[in-house]
């Protein structure tokens, strides 16, 4: 904490010591960089996540499908189950984005095709 308030510490002192009269300008220039040495002294609080990704996937209405072999039908009605916008069903060495979207249900398929899990995302 010392290391950050020692140059804001300097930056007051400095502007303290200076004899000429300061204009509007310089008066501003000077606030600014307080302002500016404050914000770098304090670390900068989390963004709020944005709305769209607060998602309305809920998973674990569709656990039931795990251990099936899914139908078309199956796969829509986990989608429903877990009021997902989006669904997709991945096998082994399938390839898939890595964008995380919190309202698309993902159903993961092993190698004889049964479901090994599901998760939002």
């Amino acid at each position: 904490m010392i290391r950050t308030a020692i140059p804001a510490l300097l930056l007051t002192l400095s502007l303290a010591a200076c004899s000429s009269p300061e204009t509007d300008e310089q008066t501003a220039a000077a606030e600014q960089s307080q302002a500016a040495a404050s914000e770098a002294a304090t670390p900068p609080a989390a963004e709020p996540a944005p709305a769209e990704l607060a998602g309305s996937c809920d998973d674990t209405q569709a656990q039931w499908i795990i251990g099936k072999t899914p139908t078309e039908k199956d796969v829509e009605q986990a989608k429903s189950d877990s009021k997902s916008d989006a669904v997709r069903s991945l096998k082994p060495g399938d390839a898939a984005t890595m964008d995380f979207n919190p309202n698309r249900l993902n159903i993961i398929l092993d190698e004889k095709g049964a479901v090994a899990s599901v998760n939002c995302g």
